[in-house]
C-alpha cells in the first residue's frame, strides 16, 4: 500500500467508521490523523489496518475496531495534566493516543511478548511519556495511585473495587462492562472518597481483559 493509499484507508476510517458512530471530539480525531495505526499493526494483518474489524495480535489477542478505541478514547476526555493507567497494552497504539493527550501513561500488559512488541512500537513513535510494564493489569498500580484516568483495554464481566480505589476524586474508568451478548461502555467516577457514579455509554462486546474475576455462575 502507497503512501497515497494509506492516507485514502485513514481519511476513510475516519470519515464512514468513526464519525458516523458518534466520536465527533476534535482531538480524538485529530490524533487518528497524527497517530499512525498502520505501525502498530503485525506485518501480516497491515492490509486490515484501517478496517472495521479486530486486528489479530500475538498470544491469541487482538487489537480493537478503530471505532471502538475511538469511543473509549473520547469517553476518556483525557487533559494534558492527568496521571493515565492503561490496562492491557496490546500493540500500543491506544496507549500512544492516550499518551498524546495525557501527561504520563503507566501501561500494564500481563503477556511479555506483547509488552516488548508495545515498547518498540512506542519508540518508533517517539512517545516517550508512556511506561508499558508486563504485570497483571487487574491488580492495577497501586503504589502509582491515585490515577486521573483507568482506562480498561477490553471487556470485564466487572470493574474490581481494587481498580476503582486507584481513581483521584473526580477521577474516570473506562470500560466495557457485562457479558455477551450485549455489554455496556460506562465511565465510572469517583465523586468523593467512598462514591462512585456510572454512566452507561454504548453498546458493544470487546474480547475479555486476563486475570480479571468472572461471575460466579450459581443461581439460587
Amino acid at each position: 500500500m502507497n503512501l497515497l493509499n494509506i492516507e485514502q484507508a485513514r481519511f476513510n476510517m475516519i470519515e464512514q467508521q468513526i464519525r458516523p458512530w458518534d466520536v465527533s471530539d476534535a482531538a480524538v480525531l485529530e490524533l487518528l490523523n497524527v497517530v499512525k495505526r498502520e505501525d502498530f499493526v503485525p506485518a501480516a494483518y497491515k492490509a486490515m489496518a484501517f478496517a472495521d474489524m479486530a486486528v489479530p495480535l500475538p498470544a491469541e489477542q487482538v487489537m480493537l475496531p478503530p471505532r471502538i478505541q475511538a469511543r473509549l478514547l473520547q469517553d476518556a476526555a483525557v487533559q494534558p495534566t492527568d496521571k493515565v493507567l492503561e490496562i492491557g497494552t496490546g500493540s500500543g497504539f491506544t496507549t500512544a493516543m492516550l499518551a498524546s493527550q495525557a501527561q504520563r501513561v503507566i501501561s500494564l500488559e500481563i503477556n511479555p511478548e506483547l509488552a516488548d512488541l508495545a515498547r518498540a512500537n512506542l519508540q518508533r513513535a517517539n512517545i516517550h511519556n508512556a511506561e508499558v510494564r508486563c504485570a497483571d493489569g487487574a491488580r492495577g498500580a497501586a503504589a502509582d495511585a491515585p490515577f486521573d484516568v483507568i482506562f480498561l483495554g477490553g471487556s470485564v464481566s466487572e470493574v474490581p473495587q481494587a481498580l476503582l480505589s486507584q481513581l483521584k476524586v473526580g477521577g474516570r474508568l473506562v470500560a466495557i462492562v457485562g457479558t455477551e451478548p450485549i455489554m455496556h461502555a460506562q465511565v465510572i467516577t469517583r465523586t468523593s472518597e467512598s462514591n462512585f457514579k456510572t454512566d452507561e455509554k454504548w453498546d458493544d462486546n470487546a474480547p475479555r481483559l486476563v486475570n480479571f474475576p468472572q461471575p460466579s455462575s450459581f443461581k439460587f
